[in-house]
């Protein structure tokens, strides 16, 4: 049964197929998942103006977003998207098109290898990230564009200079192609990445948040990574916390 469960959505999947197989499709996925995945918090941030009882799950209850700072961090995205990413996916998918297998994964292999890419995403970017901290060149060179605001929402999530979009993502295209992992599990993988990180910066401590479900501060989640806006010298990994607590740069308040 679990071999087979996944099935008919890879089915379902594979009759769009010159969609799935389209050079486009990459950038069309990531632009088009992260604006969904950022659209509830930026309705939360509208909401959050007028309701008390929703402004208190904000890390910086002081803080708010305007306008122009929607309209910054959007034209952003959207430039390193089209400018930067969609070239280099447009010169991949002609050099290595695309296969779609006809049998989708088990269930517990998909969830395995999501797992195992999350796990490399979440060091390889740790090592970036703290490696940019660190060399006060990479940080005003590439880093310095994600740190001007001190505080979190969701849009700030890809409002990054071109490098470090092209870095990182490097590290989640390349990571599920080199481990070999099916085509649905690398959609799985990218679709997960997208949200956790949008969830990362969304500025809220929630009730469901992902947190949350990890025993012992082993993922930090949102809170983490506010912090480390507010303090750059702490809280390097974008999700878990093992890599901060083994080199002492974990920060929990």
């Amino acid at each position: 049964m679990k071999m087979m469960m996944l099935q008919p959505l890879w089915d379902l999947l594979r009759g769009h197929s010159s969609l799935l197989l389209s050079p486009l499709f990459p950038v069309l996925f990531s632009l088009g998942g992260y604006l969904t995945c950022c659209l509830p918090y930026l309705l939360l941030d509208l909401l959050a103006l007028r309701w008390a009882s929703l402004r208190r799950y904000k890390l910086q209850p002081q803080s708010s977003v305007s306008w122009a700072s929607v309209w910054s961090c959007l034209s952003l995205t959207l430039y390193n998207h089209l400018v930067f990413l969609l070239p280099i996916t447009l010169l991949h998918g002609y050099l290595s098109p695309a296969h779609l297998p006809a049998q989708a994964p088990p269930l517990p292999r998909l969830l395995a290898q999501v797992f195992v890419c999350l796990l490399l995403f979440d060091f390889q970017s740790f090592t970036w990230h703290l490696l940019h901290h660190r060399v006060p060149w990479l940080y005003r060179t590439f880093h310095k564009v994600h740190h001007s605001s001190s505080s979190t929402w969701a849009l700030t999530t890809e409002a990054t200079g071109a490098m470090e979009t092209l870095s990182l993502g490097f590290f989640s295209g390349c990571t599920p192609v080199l481990l070999g992992l099916h085509p649905l599990s690398q959609l799985g993988f990218f679709l997960l990445n997208i949200w956790l990180s949008v969830e990362d910066h969304c500025g809220y401590d929630l009730p469901w948040a992902t947190h949350r479900l990890f025993p012992l501060h082993l993922y930090g989640g949102a809170p983490h990574h506010d912090l480390h806006h507010l303090n750059s010298s702490c809280n390097y990994a974008p999700y878990f916390t093992h890599w901060d607590r083994l080199i002492g740069t974990l920060q929990t308040r």
